[in-house]
């Protein structure tokens, strides 16, 4: 077997299979708690906006109402304010924040409350008209499911972070049937790690939660769509319609936390400022009827141009503001369908004036780079357009845009949409993540292999006098004894035995002394970040390396200043700037050989 064998792509995991079999009860779930949702809903639009009882799908734009639908938002605020104050405050807002700081900082417990209250309050609030969609309240919902059933099962934290994010994956899936993006949205936004002991059951439950999605809601894409092949004049087209994305991302992240810090000036509880919101709402519902509630109806108009442009700007002004006002009061509700909407009505505007042949195109990009550069999420905002209409001819226009609306924001915002919240509450999130250095390392590669020992039948005494003296070399030895590592020994340790009797203690063996005391140690196949978390774990500086746990033959020793050193290649890899050739000199002028430079 070679000396390598212990060096593996990816980490060996034996809990996969069980954790597989909970991520697939959990997408089983999750698609009925969307399947609640979205009937909570329709029930709460025909009993707030036509006064039955009924899960028939109608739109809140065909209401009779007149004046009066200025009331029935503020009157949904009402009720959800009320739900956030005596029943749990983790209902407000547009739910995947929520979950970011459980999963970050809340070791990824959700309590039962949010599972019920959240769909229950969202289905009031967007039935009653607030421009928002279900998926931010089923990503909440799902992943409160998913981690309350970790939580009856012993797990660690980071697979109940797995589950969680698992169920809020699984219930994306089911309202738009988009599951590769769901896996996505949990890469980019969720996870915080590409790691096959959570990508898959992820992945596990999203598969299961796409086929469950049939019972329930049928097959299809949710807003068919073909456009033709992009000419070249698109590219320039892509860019345009990518910053003025980005420009409008980060025009309204902006505008939604101003309008927050307006609210929390108000001299009123923040019980109330769902229902205040709710005037604006209501007003917006009234000038332009199609703003109210989700209104996927009215984004498949836009994808394909049913609506004029001037209704599309109308359109895009009140759902904007509504949306804004509506979620900077703190009420319960989502993001992506707005965004969709807004970026599709951009789009819409964009398409007249835009260079190229292709009009119908850029609702769809727009609505694509919009999402992207909003939740600071591009792979997921493609895939998530492509999935939603099923348009493969529109993939490389969708990546130009929306990457380039991505960067945009990036350079633009300091944080997005979903961190800001978090950090307003004074955790920091830190979202680009590579390889951990320690993680590409191993123990053999940086370990000292010489190393001298100390026999357990020394006394204590002896072993202050030859190894701790004057001329001491370093500052613990491996104890051995018939060959097997028993402990690390240092000054403070033999100090420490030689206080309690100083005759008694410098006559005791070294073997005496760890008689109790299960030795810790490394092993060469172990990554250094797992060893530098035993080191912190117990306090210690430095481990004895062994061959394995049985002989517990001693082969060297690793220690923090060890550990240093893949950190110091990553920093030259990542500072060091280099030239190795230079370009080749105009004929007749002296040649010059290869050369490095470094600085």
């Amino acid at each position: 077997m070679s000396m390598d064998s212990h060096k593996r792509d990816f980490s060996a995991n034996a809990r996969l299979p069980g954790i597989f079999a909970l991520a697939a009860c959990i997408g089983v779930v999750s698609t009925f708690a969307a399947f609640v949702l979205l009937n909570l809903i329709r029930l709460f639009t025909n009993l707030f906006f036509f006064g039955t009882l009924s899960f028939v799908e109608r739109s809140p734009a065909t209401n009779t109402l007149g004046l009066w639908v200025i009331g029935v938002p503020v009157l949904g605020g009402l009720i959800v304010g009320l739900m956030a104050r005596y029943g749990s405050e983790k209902i407000r807002g547009h739910g995947i924040p929520e979950a970011i700081e459980a999963i970050l900082f809340g070791k990824s417990k959700m309590s039962p409350k949010v599972a019920v209250l959240k769909p229950l309050s969202s289905g009031i609030v967007i039935g009653s008209g607030g421009p928002f969609g279900a998926e931010g309240p089923i990503i909440m919902t799902g992943g409160a499911l998913g981690s309350l059933i970790a939580q009856c099962v012993k797990v660690t934290s980071v697979e109940r972070k797995t589950l969680l994010v698992a169920g809020a994956a699984a219930g994306m899936t089911a309202v738009f049937g988009t599951p590769v993006a769901a896996v996505l949205l949990a890469v980019e936004l969720l996870l915080f790690e590409w790691r096959p002991r959570s990508f898959l059951p992820v992945a596990v439950a999203c598969a299961v939660a796409g086929f469950a999605r049939a019972l329930f809601f049928g097959t299809g894409p949710l807003f068919p769509l073909q456009t033709a092949a992009p000419d070249g004049w698109s590219l320039l087209s892509c860019v345009i319609a990518g910053l003025l994305s980005g420009a409008l991302a980060s025009g309204l992240s902006a505008a939604m936390y101003k309008t927050e810090d307006l609210f929390g000036k108000l001299p009123v509880h923040w019980m109330w400022w769902p229902a205040l919101g709710g005037v604006v709402v209501g007003i917006g519902g009234w000038l332009e009827p199609r703003a109210l509630g989700v209104g996927y109806d009215v984004i498949g108009d836009l994808l394909h141009q049913h609506i004029a442009l001037q209704i599309a700007l109308l359109l895009l002004a009140v759902k904007a503001v509504m949306w804004v006002v509506a979620l900077g009061s703190g009420t319960s509700g989502g993001v992506l369908a707005p965004l969709l909407m807004l970026g599709a009505g951009l789009g819409t505007v964009l398409a007249h004036i835009l260079p190229g042949s292709q009009p119908a195109l850029w609702p769809l990009v727009c609505m694509a780079a919009t999402l992207g550069a909003t939740l600071g999420a591009p792979l997921t905002a493609i895939v998530f357009a492509f999935g939603l209409t099923h348009d493969s001819n529109a993939l490389l226009p969708l990546l130009t845009a929306t990457l380039v609306a991505h960067g945009f924001s990036t350079v633009l915002m300091r944080r997005s949409i979903m961190t800001e919240k978090i950090a307003r509450r004074g955790y920091h999130i830190y979202r680009e993540y590579g390889v951990d250095p320690l993680e590409r390392h191993y123990v053999d590669e940086v370990m000292t292999a010489t190393v001298e020992s100390v026999d357990a039948d020394m006394t204590v005494g002896e072993t202050l006098q030859q190894f701790f003296g004057a001329n001491q070399v370093r500052r613990a030895y491996p104890v051995v004894r018939d060959g097997m590592v028993i402990g690390m020994v240092d000054r403070a340790l033999l100090e420490r035995f030689c206080a309690e009797g100083p005759e008694l203690g410098r006559a005791m063996s070294l073997a005496h002394v760890f008689r109790q005391q299960a030795p810790a140690f490394a092993l060469p196949s172990e990554t250094c970040r797992l060893v530098a978390t035993r080191l912190a774990v117990h306090g210690l500086e430095r481990l004895p390396v062994v061959a394995d746990r049985k002989t517990m033959r001693l082969v060297g020793i690793v220690s923090r200043s060890d550990l240093i050193k893949p950190s110091l290649n990553h920093f030259e890899e990542e500072h060091k700037k280099e030239r190795f050739r230079r370009l080749a000199p105009a004929p007749g002028k002296r040649r010059f050989s290869p050369v490095r430079k470094t600085s």
